[in-house]
């Protein structure tokens, strides 16, 4: 944990919260998972300085006030705005449950702002019906990937599950003065290096899109790119897509 994230419930009332917002010094409680992170991965005593930040707002440092055996009070002023977001949308089939946690985690972490799950024909059905597009299942990896990346704005998750009334009403305008590219194991052009241009980014299931789904986003200005020849999850891709991108 590289950021203590805080939330509105850490504050005991809404003067706090504006106070914190303001750049004062508040004192927070924390108890739970950070707590115990705190004590056991920083172990952290009185008079010890972390990075926090306050979920959606801005980030600062935290001097440890008190310890006790369940819990932890922070002296806290944020005071720094977080770091700055990709100019990315990315467009991803939805992979399997555990694979969709571990790329939430990863986006959240590597600063994309917006993250469109879609369908395509290698999806499988039973993925929709996951506690993972719950916004609790959702939320959890997401948080984590803040917290990694010591940032505080959540990206934008938005589904949808019918691939094709989506490229024909939304895509256009989603897509709209980005550069439009389409991560796929068979192409022949190479993924482009360090733009400084915004990109919607679509990537497809595990295998890829099959043929008329190529051709529904070709049709729409999207050009398919490869990482290579060597077939990556999709896991793998995210990052090795970013990293080269961005």
């Amino acid at each position: 944990m590289n950021l203590i994230l805080l939330l509105d419930e850490d504050f005991d009332d809404d003067a706090r919260r504006r106070a914190c917002d303001a750049g004062d010094a508040v004192v927070v409680e924390l108890a739970g998972r950070r707590f115990r992170h705190v004590r056991t991965v920083h172990r952290a005593a009185p008079g010890r300085e972390l990075a926090v930040g306050r979920l959606g707002g801005r980030v600062g440092r935290g001097v440890v006030e008190t310890l006790a055996e369940e819990h932890l009070t922070l002296r806290v002023r944020l005071d720094t705005d977080p770091p700055c977001k990709l100019p990315l949308t990315l467009l991803l089939a939805l992979p399997r449950p555990k694979v969709l946690r571990r790329v939430l985690q990863t986006v959240a972490t590597m600063g994309v702002p917006r993250v469109v799950l879609m369908n395509a024909w290698r999806v499988e059905k039973s993925y929709w019906r996951s506690s993972a597009l719950e916004p609790a299942g959702l939320l959890e990896p997401l948080r984590l990937g803040l917290e990694q990346g010591r940032d505080t704005i959540l990206p934008v998750v938005e589904t949808k599950r019918l691939l094709v009334p989506f490229c024909r009403d939304e895509l256009a305008a989603l897509a709209a003065g980005t550069r439009r590219l389409l991560a796929h194991p068979g192409a022949n052009a190479p993924c482009p290096r360090a733009l400084d241009e915004p990109v919607t980014l679509a990537l497809g299931p595990e295998g890829g899109f099959i043929e008329r789904e190529l051709d529904l986003f070709a049709r729409h200005g999207f050009a398919a790119v490869s990482l290579g020849p060597r077939p990556l999850r999709v896991e793998q891709s995210v990052p090795a897509l970013l990293a080269r991108l961005f």
